[in-house]
């Protein structure tokens, strides 16, 4: 099969590969049936699974269901690569790891025959439905299947059912360094905040600011803006006043471009611009350049 009809193929069929199996289950649908109960020591976690953070309180009270109710969402799991009679989980590590600490021998599991690939894919999607995933975790699990698999944001978009500009705007949070990224997990910062610091000069700085001061997401857009206007201002003074070579210089620059030149000098280096008015002027531009 395809990678291109492969990803068809999940995006039409992915209900019914996870079986709506590790959803909330609306009041009318009964709870999915479980394939088997399998001891909690033969199932492991997924190595790749895009979700990193359990908290203890989220555990414990979890934890504290399953001990009076036991789990009623059963586990999907799918045969654990090169380890015979052992099962790698696919969706629900959160429920098996509450399962141990409420003391149980067995938990009832879904087996699923799925590869790598789609393995990851469904425990990206049903994380992201669920909503179970933060931000930054979204943003990882994106990343990794584009890396490892080629996909683009348009399919990943169609996958897990949001937009393009979801997706785009997800995967920016990704250029944030770590100390902002630490916010955005431990809900300090939001994603909307985020998003605002990934162009600034110091976002690290910033994103104390926003959170001390209280800021909208309006109000930390214009900050950063502010604090990136000022620190193109700084760095060098522009020497206003031009000599005759720098004007002559210009002048022979747009006579072979055919296009209006800039120079600006600087204490230290400087900057030449070219404007242009169509697509037609700056591809012959290109052509002049290359030869």
């Amino acid at each position: 099969m395809t990678d291109d009809a492969s990803k068809r193929r999940l995006g039409r069929g992915l209900a019914a590969l996870i079986g709506d199996i590790d959803r909330p289950q609306q009041p009318e649908k009964p709870a999915p049936v479980a394939d088997r109960m399998v001891p909690v020591e033969l199932i492991g976690p997924n190595p790749r699974n895009p979700r990193r953070t359990f908290t203890e309180p989220d555990l414990e009270d979890l934890a504290a269901s399953v001990k009076q109710h036991g789990i009623v969402q059963p586990v999907v799991v799918r045969p654990a690569p090169g380890q015979s009679g052992r099962y790698e989980i696919i969706a629900g590590e959160r429920r098996w790891r509450a399962a141990q600490r409420a003391g149980l021998v067995k938990v009832p599991v879904i087996v699923r025959e799925v590869d790598d690939r789609t393995s990851l894919e469904l425990a990206i999607v049903e994380n992201v439905q669920r909503s179970d995933l933060n931000p930054v975790e979204e943003a990882l699990g994106y990343q990794q299947l584009i890396d490892e698999h080629d996909y683009a944001q348009n399919d990943l978009a169609q996958i897990i059912g949001k937009s393009r500009s979801h997706v785009a705007n997800t995967l920016r949070l990704l250029k944030l360094p770590q100390g902002v990224r630490d916010l955005i997990v431990n809900g300090s910062l939001s994603a909307g905040h985020a998003r605002t610091l990934v162009t600034a000069t110091d976002p690290n700085v910033l994103a104390q600011k926003i959170i001390r001061d209280g800021l909208s997401v309006r109000q930390a857009e214009a900050l950063a803006q502010a604090k990136l206007e000022t620190k193109s201002l700084k760095p060098s003074r522009v020497i206003d006043e031009k000599d005759a070579d720098t004007r002559a210089l210009e002048q022979l620059l747009s006579d072979v471009t055919g296009l209006k030149v800039v120079i600006a000098h600087r204490e230290q280096g400087g900057e030449v611009k070219i404007a242009y008015k169509s697509l037609e002027q700056l591809d012959d531009l290109c052509r002049r350049l290359r030869r």
